[in-house]
């Protein structure tokens, strides 16, 4: 592919984006648990467990979300709110997904329990840090905040932590879930009180390999550098919706292995 002016770069990102940002993109997207549900808190919860195990092969993520949603009894919200672990623990045994296992589970039943008795739905964590130019800079934040009980060491490796340079794909591809309008049937917009302007890319495999191919990242590593070099570069091409182009870079990446 020949070099392009930024002009005709934005223009065939712009063209990708639209390509992939519809609504059979949830066919084989992991994004389809949360998209079950209606009620704001159940959205944010089948949200916030699928992207925390999104990594590896796609099927398993889903097969594994689904599952997980199952032993919820398909009510998230019901679940966590009423969790008890002495009664419902064993529900979780034998559930893995690479390194998450049971007991990363349990602890986010209880992480979740002690979020939502605090504030009414998780948005409600992340409006504080409405101010904000990256919503990415507040995961340090929530993570303190969801870690705050008593809890496995193990488990606190499943969220990212940007002070530690991490690129937060898992919970940066939630927050694009949550905040994005649903104007194109694929995100949700369930988060009204954030701005698109605020998303940052889930930086992975993928999206990275494209962008280096493209010209809009130089760094080698997917760590926190390497998203802030690539949410500069998208902020260029679109300040108010930066992450409307996952969709052509994650699309171009593993549907059409550019």
């Amino acid at each position: 592919m020949k070099k392009l002016t930024k002009k005709e770069l934005k223009e065939f990102l712009d063209e990708k984006a639209a390509q992939y940002e519809k609504p059979d993109f949830l066919d084989t997207d992991p994004i389809q648990i949360p998209a079950l549900f209606t009620l704001k808190q159940d959205v944010e919860i089948a949200g916030f467990l699928t992207a925390t195990i999104a990594w590896g092969n796609r099927k398993s993520i889903i097969t594994n979300a689904y599952r997980l949603i199952d032993i919820m009894g398909n009510a998230p919200y019901e679940f966590v709110k009423n969790f008890d672990e002495e009664l419902h623990a064993e529900l979780f045994e034998g559930f893995v997904h690479r390194t998450f296992n049971s007991i990363d589970a349990v602890f986010f039943m209880k992480g979740l329990q002690n979020l939502y008795a605090k504030f009414e739905s998780m948005e409600d964590f992340f409006i504080q840090f409405s101010d904000y130019s990256r919503l990415n800079d507040a995961i340090h934040d929530f993570k303190n905040e969801f870690f705050s009980i008593p809890h496995p060491e193990r488990t606190k490796k499943h969220i990212g932590d940007p002070i530690k340079n991490s690129s937060c794909k898992r919970i940066n591809m939630f927050f694009r879930w949550m905040v994005r309008p649903n104007t194109q049937g694929v995100d949700f917009g369930v988060w009204s009180n954030i701005a698109s302007a605020q998303l940052s890319c889930p930086l992975d495999v993928h999206s990275g390999n494209v962008a280096r191919k493209l010209g809009l990242l130089k760094r080698k590593q997917n760590d926190g550098k390497a998203l802030l070099e690539l949410d500069t570069a998208l902020r260029k091409f679109d300040a108010n919706d930066p992450v409307k182009y996952d969709y052509a870079l994650f699309g171009l990446g593993v549907f059409e292995n550019f």
